[in-house]
C-alpha cells in the first residue's frame, strides 16, 4: 500500500486502533505490518487465515468495511493484494 506521505501518520494511528480487532477476527492467526526500507510511505500487511472462508468472511464484515473505507482515502497509488499458499515453513 502506497500512501500520500502526509497521510502516513493517519494510517498508522488507524492501524493501531484496528490491529487487535483484525487479529482477533475469526480464523485470523497472524497479523504483521511492514514498512519499505527505502520509501517510508509504502507499507505491507501480512495476515494468515485458517481458511479461505475465514478470509472471505472478514472481507464481508463491518470491520473490514470500516478499515477499508478509512484507509483507501489515504492512498496515492492503487493498492495490491495477493492470496498465497504456504509451501515451506521453517521454525
Amino acid at each position: 500500500m502506497s500512501f500520500q506521505p502526509e497521510k502516513v501518520p493517519d494510517f498508522l494511528a488507524n492501524f493501531d486502533l484496528m490491529k487487535e480487532k483484525i487479529r482477533n477476527a475469526p480464523g485470523n492467526r497472524l497479523l504483521e505490518l511492514y514498512r519499505d526500507r527505502h520509501d517510508p510511505s509504502v507499507f505491507f500487511t501480512y495476515s494468515y487465515w485458517e481458511t479461505e472462508a475465514d478470509l472471505e468472511a472478514y472481507r464481508q464484515s463491518e470491520l473490514f468495511y470500516d478499515v477499508w473505507t478509512y484507509t483507501k482515502k489515504l492512498f496515492n497509488a492503487k493498492p495490491e493484494a495477493w492470496s498465497v499458499d504456504r509451501l515451506v515453513q521453517l521454525s
